[in-house]
């Protein structure tokens, strides 16, 4: 294991022990003082920011390139003055490419193209790995900043793993974006408007998503869904968990594929 990545995982080993020492700690005094009708934080919980190289190295990327399509995928630290203008940090998270819906074509008729996509990287510990726990909030709130070709504008999709027993179970959500101009705006998602998908397919008996272990957050771009291949250009400030007080436009409308 390479010396910063030994580091990361001690910090992250630190971090769910004094985590955990900390939710003990307030339990057992809660109970003591008889103060349980008080009731958990609703503060916002940031899950993630993309304002570091180490923020970024935190993600990991993946297209259709992978297995012979011919997509093209970047995650990168964007410090352009013009493109995080208004985004309120000097340093943003840019995912951008190209879009394409052509294969080998060797590969032709075998699989499809036409995805790229990030997610945060699993985060094991001493204590086993790192989930987050966001059943006290109510909505996914991202920063975002939309470029590239506007026919792909409806085709970007949220996802989520919980720490379940199917790992290639999906929580999906599209994003919704209002602004066509290229600024930052911020993006509110009811958890409970999030569905299960299998391995790009609804589940067909939906169940209630496990909030208490969140094990990965990603941004995907199935620009093969809807047939519109292009460049892409997607800014990330940050992935947040809110509550309704925290809300500054209207939230994003149930999804279903």
């Amino acid at each position: 294991m390479a010396l910063s990545n030994w580091a990361a995982y001690l910090n992250r080993s630190t971090k769910l022990l004094r985590d955990s020492s900390i939710k003990s700690t307030l339990a057992t005094y809660t109970v003591l003082r008889m103060e349980g009708a008080d009731g958990p934080s609703r503060a916002p919980l940031t899950l993630f920011r993309l304002n570091s190289k180490q923020d970024i190295e935190q993600f990991a990327t993946g297209c259709d390139a992978d297995i012979g399509g011919t997509s093209t995928v970047h995650l990168e630290l964007d410090e352009s003055t013009e493109r995080n203008k208004g985004s309120g940090t000097t340093a943003t998270g840019r995912f951008w490419g190209d879009m394409r819906l052509d294969v080998r074509p060797e590969l032709q008729g075998r699989i499809r193209g036409g995805y790229t996509g990030f997610r945060s990287k699993p985060r094991p510990t001493l204590f086993g790995e790192m989930v987050d726990d966001v059943s006290n909030h109510q909505f996914l709130a991202l920063r975002l900043r939309l470029g590239g070709d506007p026919r792909l504008r409806n085709s970007y999709f949220v996802n989520l793993q919980t720490d379940g027993p199917i790992t290639t179970d999906l929580w999906q959500h599209r994003l919704y974006f209002q602004r066509n101009d290229g600024h930052w705006e911020d993006v509110f998602i009811p958890f409970e408007n999030f569905i299960l998908t299998n391995t790009g397919e609804l589940v067909q008996h939906q169940i209630t998503m496990m909030r208490e272990r969140i094990r990965t957050v990603g941004i995907s771009l199935l620009g093969g869904n809807s047939g519109v291949p292009g460049s892409y250009d997607l800014g990330i400030d940050s992935i947040r968990a809110v509550n309704e007080e925290d809300v500054t436009r209207p939230p994003c409308k149930r999804f279903s594929l």
